[in-house]
């Protein structure tokens, strides 16, 4: 099991910035990538971002450019997953969820989600 808790969503001006942090707990040794979704109103849920444990990253191509991913290890059995928002938009207005993508067998992969933070640009 992990366990994800999202922080950071803010209601911010058109070109502001945000970092929202998504700190992971329990079985983090398993984990093959974490990211970012998000969801806006009448949408689906869409991928913004990832990091696999390796350090590779991937971008949706509409925030290429703007946000960084990254993520920090702590010997605790934490691991902390950043979302560096810069040159925010209104349509980046959206609930950002935490995702954490684990291995649980051979070949088998979970899906781990936070509850989400929201994120609102105002223009």
């Amino acid at each position: 099991q992990v366990q994800l808790v999202e922080s950071g969503g803010d209601l911010v001006q058109a070109g502001g910035s945000l970092r929202l942090s998504c700190a992971a707990s329990g079985s983090i040794f398993n984990i093959n990538r974490m990211g970012w979704y998000r969801q806006a109103p009448g949408k689906q849920r869409e991928l913004v971002a990832f990091i696999s444990m390796g350090g590779a990253t991937n971008y949706a191509d509409s925030v290429k450019g703007r946000f960084t991913i990254s993520s920090i290890s702590r010997a605790n059995a934490k691991n902390t997953v950043y979302l560096q928002m810069n040159s925010l938009k209104p349509e980046d207005t959206a609930v950002y969820y935490c995702n954490a993508n684990v291995i649980v067998g051979v070949g088998l992969l979970n899906d781990y989600w936070g509850l989400g933070t929201q994120v609102t640009v105002s223009s």
